[in-house]
């Protein structure tokens, strides 16, 4: 009896001992859990692809997501060029030390309309600005575009673009078929946004990710939507398969719609002419599938957010692309009745 409890209390002991210690090491640790918190955001920063936009209608689309205050300002100095993708393009640094991406030729109009229509219903967007007309200081001879820059270095019809605001370093490109949000209700929504425009350029290279302001979050982005107002699919004309106000108007919207899902013509099978092209031909054939199969339920989700926007919004996107005043109605026009194609969808 005695043995009993002498093992019972020495059971006790050692019990509250470790009981005790666990305690101390909970406390201990606390602290340190707590403190480390912050560095495990940084080590998994959150992907943001679409931010609710709350305030559509009173969203300015003339200015578009970097606003009246972040226009650029002259004068331009030239930087460098850039001989990446098909069209030509060169980095300036404005009044205000800021750097931005000059882009020249066709794609510069349908891109900053883009950008502000993408922008207005969530979605992350580069901050572009058309300029009209526009002398760069110490203007080089370019290896593409010469001919688009007069001697006195004046150029004419200048897309500028900077990064989206809040954002830090550009940390790469990310995968339409690899990402995080594959299947969710915002990727789709920017597939039907990639529809909505007729861009149909939807390479890998044409998408980026930007560090947030405090490396806690990364944007995901497309980065280059100068494919865009023209038809659905690659021309052998540059002129026609984007930037082509009757090939937009006259291009099909939507192929397909079952009861669970909705597909569109965007991007369209390439011509047969490509065939001997093989690489470009296969290239462009496996993203046929980001405007197939769209669940409705997104399509209706998108078709809300898009019929917020009022007719005069969009335009003001169009007149922000430098269109005259004929082309901005017919463009818009035909932006419209897409949006009511989605609405009738949804209904």
């Amino acid at each position: 009896m005695v043995r009993f409890c002498k093992s019972r209390l020495i059971g006790d002991v050692v019990r509250t001992s470790l009981l005790l210690a666990a305690a101390l090491a909970a406390t201990a640790h606390a602290p340190v859990a707590q403190a480390n918190a912050p560095a495990a955001a940084l080590a998994n920063p959150r992907p943001i692809l679409w931010i609710d936009p709350i305030d559509i209608k009173e969203r300015n689309l003339y200015y578009g997501p970097g606003g009246r205050e972040h226009q650029p300002r002259e004068p331009f100095t030239f930087l460098k060029e850039d001989k990446e993708g098909t069209n030509p393009k060169f980095d300036v640094r404005d009044a205000a030390g800021t750097k931005w991406k000059a882009k020249l030729g066709i794609e510069a109009q349908p891109e900053t309309v883009a950008s502000r229509l993408l922008w207005a219903v969530g979605f992350v967007a580069n901050e572009n600005y058309l300029v009209e007309d526009v002398k760069i200081e110490e203007m080089p001879r370019l290896n593409r575009g010469r001919k688009l820059v007069e001697r006195d270095g004046r150029i004419h019809w200048v897309r500028l673009q900077k990064a989206p605001r809040d954002t830090g370093e550009k940390l790469g490109r990310w995968k339409w078929k690899h990402n995080p949000f594959k299947g969710t209700r915002e990727f789709n929504g920017l597939r039907i946004m990639m529809a909505l425009i007729n861009n149909w350029d939807l390479k890998d290279s044409n998408t980026a990710i930007y560090a947030g302001r405090k490396n806690d979050t990364q944007l995901y982005e497309v980065s280059d939507l100068g494919s865009s107002f023209g038809r659905t699919g690659q021309s052998y004309r540059a002129n026609r398969a984007k930037n082509n106000l009757p090939g937009y108007q006259h291009s099909k919207f939507i192929s397909k719609v079952t009861r669970e899902y909705v597909s569109f013509d965007v991007p369209s099978h390439l011509s047969y002419v490509y065939i001997f092209r093989f690489t470009l031909f296969i290239s462009e054939k496996h993203q046929r599938w980001i405007g197939q199969r769209i669940p409705r339920a997104d399509v209706k989700w998108m078709a809300s957010l898009l019929s917020q926007l009022s007719p005069e919004q969009i335009r003001d996107a169009f007149r922000a692309g430098g269109y005259s005043p004929g082309q901005v109605e017919a463009y818009a026009a035909t932006v419209e009745a897409r949006i009511a194609e989605l609405n009738r969808l949804s209904g």
